[in-house]
């Protein structure tokens, strides 16, 4: 391993001598000052080196976003079939060049210098000289102490041992669990605040299980196996969770999952603002209403609201993400979130309404048609009366008239006389 980790031996140990001189300006160089904020700037600077993975994990991640709908038709379809859901969600990420571990990029990208800095603390724990540290500064670095616990101890080691680095066992183990606690508190805080604010619910993919387990797995991790790291790396570790973090709230607060809570305040911001000033501010703002013009119909809730929200102080978004104001009224827009400017259908009637408004209607109906019927049979000649009278009888009276009328689908027995506009 040596071998293979020689060249990242020299990187490591020559970013932590190059800001050892830093602070050695203003710090003992043998404290535990000087060398623990070398070892936190080491973790700075390769933060900040992986800065170019952490935004090519924002962007699969935004891929997988805009797969979500395509990953609940696939759940829906294949509910009861497990196996073929997968394999559908699978064939998904192959099509898309989606890669669903895309989040663990900076973890990866970060292990072959935790382990070079874990060995560098090991040999300078060994008072052996490694990359570029001479015998001084391995001595120097032996004996740093960083809260009373030698930057090279562990938690497993032995009364003698840690003795022999100038300090208690008590204080080596007292520094350790306390370090190991915010270790895996924070990474638990940074895993739950992206489960709880930044995914969106109404979905549930493989990728929100995979994450939900990280959200456990990783603080167990650090828990086991942060007894046997040495203080060095435990700094190093604690500092790089805590960076994490804080990146972490910098990017759910200026670009949040759509559908997610954190999504939703930052609609809410947004259209108190547009609202008040009548435009939105910032290429971020833009976007978002750009990417929401695009869905149309497929807004989300919180989306659809928003687009209702600006409606009713006639205000429209644009394909180019800007919003103006608009030269016919909006603020008749549906409430519930609607598109503006939709007429709204009438509430459908039960059938225990049409049944009664049937009843009290038509009765009243058949009534002015019987009264309008008799009034104006006492205004017809007799001749017609009789007429009537006899065709009446003669086709009413007879069983074959009866047989006819039953065949034609006309009512039994005496007929309603037809008013005189309809003859």
């Amino acid at each position: 391993m040596d071998t293979v980790l020689k060249p990242l031996y020299i990187a490591v140990s020559w970013i932590i001598v190059q800001f050892h001189s830093l602070f050695s300006l203003v710090f003992d160089e043998a404290s535990g000052w000087a060398w623990g904020l070398s070892i936190v700037a080491l973790v700075v600077v390769i933060r900040i080196a992986l800065i170019p993975l952490f935004v090519k994990q924002i962007k699969a991640t935004r891929n997988m976003q805009v797969l979500q709908p395509k990953m609940k038709a696939i759940q829906e379809r294949y509910k009861n079939d497990k196996q073929r859901q997968s394999e559908e969600m699978m064939k998904l990420y192959r099509e898309t060049g989606t890669n669903p571990l895309s989040s663990c990029l900076p973890i990866l990208a970060q292990s072959p210098f935790f382990l070079a800095l874990f060995q560098v603390l090991n040999k300078i724990a060994g008072n052996n000289e490694v990359g570029v540290l001479n015998a001084t500064q391995v001595e120097q670095a032996r004996e740093a102490h960083v809260f009373g616990a030698p930057i090279a101890a562990k938690f497993m080691d032995s009364a003698g041992k840690v003795e022999s680095l100038g300090a208690t066992l008590a204080d080596v183990r007292v520094v350790t669990v306390i370090m190991i606690v915010l270790m895996s508190g924070s990474q638990f805080y940074t895993q739950r605040q992206l489960m709880t604010k930044n995914v969106d619910l109404t979905v549930k993919t493989p990728f929100m299980q995979q994450q939900k387990m990280l959200m456990y797995i990783f603080p167990i991790m650090f828990a086991v196996f942060g007894i046997n790291f040495p203080v060095g790396v435990l700094i190093y570790w604690l500092t790089t969770n805590v960076w994490s973090m804080g990146q972490q709230m910098y990017v759910i607060k200026r670009n949040p999952t759509p559908g997610s809570k954190s999504y939703a305040h930052l609609l809410e911001r947004m259209q108190k603002h547009v609202i008040d000033r009548g435009g939105v501010r910032g290429r971020r703002d833009r976007y978002v209403v750009k990417q929401m013009v695009a869905k149309g119909k497929d807004r989300n809730e919180d989306e659809r609201k928003f687009v209702s929200a600006l409606a009713k102080h006639d205000l429209l978004p644009q394909a180019d993400g800007t919003v103006i104001k608009s030269e016919t009224p909006l603020a008749d827009a549906k409430p519930g979130g609607g598109d503006p400017g939709r007429r709204q259908q009438p509430k459908r009637q039960s059938k225990s309404q049409r049944r009664s408004h049937a009843q009290s209607g038509g009765s009243g109906q058949r009534q002015d048609g019987e009264d309008d019927a008799a009034e104006s049979e006492d205004k017809k000649p007799a001749s017609n009366a009789s007429k009537k009278k006899a065709g009446g009888s003669s086709g009413g009276g007879g069983a074959g008239g009866n047989a006819r009328n039953a065949k034609s689908g006309q009512r039994k027995g005496p007929q309603r006389p037809k008013h005189p506009s309809k003859k």
